[in-house]
């Protein structure tokens, strides 16, 4: 079996960075995130929990990942938009929502660093092969707003073709691809994106974000054994 050298592992809040691999490790002093370390028999890995939203998460990357860095995780928690079936996922692709052009027409997407003007192309970051966790694949449209609208929902899913939606994955994905690094998330709802997401949202926040670790124990596993 050979030793992945180093992981980046990212959750947005306290609740789903504490939740992988409960109470291992150490943390680390002085650091201006919360930041703790991990070290197994397959993988050496650095827990931060960097906060919500794209600015915190791509900050996180740019000042964790370094030449030892080999793949960039995410785990933690999402709300549903799109008709799909089961509540813990692979991400197999991911969307800023919210970047693009506000035309006469309406919003149009682009991905996220291009150019927003002319013929967009297909937005999304894709990512790592799923070396076969046996968990349902979905495409996740993250942007800075916590989505408290079925129909808002509704349209989004509809108009970017997305099942789930959160605060942070894309950018992750962005950030590193820009730095050359492969990336995966794995991401259990706690709500439906509605009207009722606040109160969904606090009271299965410990179960998904547990749900969620669980998969993520299981890939780290997985990929350091192939």
């Amino acid at each position: 079996m050979s030793k992945i050298k180093s992981i980046l592992l990212l959750a947005a809040l306290a609740e789903e960075a504490d939740a992988f691999l409960e109470g291992q490790g150490r943390i680390v002093e002085g650091e201006p995130l919360p930041v703790r370390m991990v070290e197994t028999d397959v993988a050496q890995i650095k827990i931060v929990t960097c906060g919500l939203g794209k600015v915190n998460t791509a900050l996180a990357v740019g000042r964790y990942a370094d030449a030892s860095t080999s793949l960039v995780v995410m785990t933690g928690t999402c709300g549903r938009i799109g008709a799909i079936e089961g509540d813990c996922f692979w991400i197999a692709r991911a969307i800023q929502h919210d970047y693009g052009a506000r035309q006469a027409e309406g919003f149009v997407h682009y991905r996220a660093g291009d150019w927003p003007m002319g013929e967009a192309r297909d937005h999304a970051f894709s990512a790592m092969r799923d070396p076969g966790l046996g968990l349902p694949h979905a495409t996740i449209a993250s942007g800075d707003v916590f989505l408290e609208c079925a129909d808002t929902a509704e349209a989004l899913a509809q108009r970017l073709d997305v099942h789930l939606v959160d605060m942070e994955v894309a950018a992750v994905a962005q950030a590193a691809e820009a730095l050359g690094l492969p990336w995966a998330a794995i991401k259990a709802v706690t709500d439906c994106a509605d009207g009722e997401s606040a109160g969904d949202f606090n009271a299965n926040l410990k179960r998904a974000a547990r749900k969620a670790a669980e998969a993520m124990e299981r890939l780290i596993e997985e990929i350091a054994a192939n």
